[in-house]
């Protein structure tokens, strides 16, 4: 499955998910766009967008949208922290449905 790591996710959790193709944002050229810019770039290029941005829903009107997203929710986006829910990421991977918006928490 080919996955879109948020610039708000530490780069290193790529090793973490090496059993998918992982894309981070910055390596896309798209750091810094707004959160319903990139959801449209990222449409037909990836089957999952991967943010810690907890208000996402809230912001972009996900209704619309093409891809499906996993939310990580921990004490902070610092890798340590998120490394635990590794194992629920790559459970989530393997049922998750086009569209589905998904929140992973510690």
């Amino acid at each position: 499955m080919r996955l879109l790591l948020d610039e708000s996710l530490p780069r290193r959790l790529k090793q973490e998910l090496s059993s998918h193709e992982v894309v981070t944002v910055p390596e896309m050229g798209w750091a810094a766009k707004s959160n319903g810019e990139l959801l449209s770039l990222a449409e037909g290029q990836f089957q999952v967008f991967l943010t810690a941005d907890q208000g996402l829903q809230f912001q972009v009107n996900l209704s619309r949208a093409e891809i499906s997203i996993v939310v990580l929710a921990a004490h902070s986006n610092r890798f340590e922290d998120l490394k635990p829910l590794i194992s629920q990421v790559l459970a989530a991977l393997e049922s998750i449905q086009p569209v589905d918006v998904v929140r992973v928490a510690a």
